[in-house]
């Protein structure tokens, strides 16, 4: 049992950790290292560096302190979060063990914000009508009938097994991508790689127009392309989303009790010295509230 669990190992994400290990609490940090940050050439406005540095030097500068620190950092694929008994939570990483588990009582999402969101026709139209984001929140609405999981990765592999005992089928859909094999020899799965065009149907999506002219009838799709983000864990587990960012209080905490969000996913100006305040302040609200739960006297 962790008392805080972080989902990123970027800026916000490290800095929150620094802070929670030092109050003398467990902390893991869970990150592929996929920071936007590795991709920056030169950073030159951040306070105290007199020379430039890459981004991805940055990180692994953070990482290494927090490590120094005694931090536990997991290098894995987060795939799903979901409640667990006593008001807890389990992070489930890809090829996890089934006797391997992360259970903790804070999750701090820091993995940035998505840049990286399909750009298919239909699909904004549909969200809510046919396009999903949660296997496991609306798997059962499509009992027995014909659905899709957009994406090639662990990620969508992870709904894909959540859908297969439920759906009638279950189409992978890469859209023309490379896809990592599937671990399950189901006879309900296939494989679609041709690329997709657009997503149509009327009051609710109907079916799959392909750029070769074919069509594909489908009751459903679930989105899970590329790495799960901040925002697809703040959705699955119905946190408030607006603009496609998290909504946080002034504690950093989501809508969801317990779960708090820092760094680009929450909107503003997407800066690194946004995303340590940002890492100090949920850093400290999640000290308080394990203080909290402790019964312990907490910080004002």
């Amino acid at each position: 049992m962790y008392d805080a669990i972080i989902i990123g190992a970027g800026p916000a994400g490290i800095t929150a950790g620094i802070y929670i290990k030092r109050a003398g609490f467990n902390v893991l940090v869970i990150s592929k290292n996929e920071s936007a940050l590795n991709k920056a050439n030169k950073i030159e406005n951040y306070y105290g560096f007199e020379q430039p540095i890459s981004g991805e030097k940055l990180v692994k500068n953070g990482i290494n302190q927090a490590k120094a620190l005694g931090i536990n950092i997991v290098s894995k694929e987060v795939v799903g979060i979901k409640y667990s008994e006593n008001n807890h939570y389990e992070v489930i990483t890809a090829n996890q063990s089934k006797d391997e588990k992360y259970i903790t009582k804070t999750v701090l999402l820091a993995t940035g914000a998505n840049r990286n969101r399909p750009n298919i026709k239909g699909i904004k139209e549909y969200e809510g009508k046919g396009i999903s984001y949660c296997a496991v929140c609306d798997a059962l609405f499509y009992k027995n009938k014909d659905v899709a999981v957009l994406g090639n990765g662990e990620y969508a592999i992870g709904e894909i097994e959540e859908l297969l005992p439920i759906a009638k089928t279950v189409t992978m859909l890469t859209d023309s991508k490379e896809y990592i094999e599937n671990r399950s020899n189901n006879e309900k799965l296939k494989i679609n790689n041709k690329k997709i065009q657009e997503f149509r149907g009327t009051n609710q999506i109907e079916e799959i127009q392909f750029e070769d002219g074919t069509t594909e009838k489908i009751n459903g799709i679930f989105i899970a392309q590329g790495t799960a983000s901040s925002l697809d864990f703040a959705k699955k587990l119905g946190a408030r989303i607006e603009n496609n960012y998290i909504i946080v209080n002034e504690n950093m905490e989501t809508t969801i009790p317990n779960v708090y969000a820092a760094g680009d996913c929450t909107g503003g100006i997407l800066q690194i010295s946004k995303a340590v305040y940002e890492g100090t302040k949920s850093g400290l609200a999640i000290i308080n509230k394990l203080r909290e739960m402790s019964k312990i006297k907490y910080y004002k």
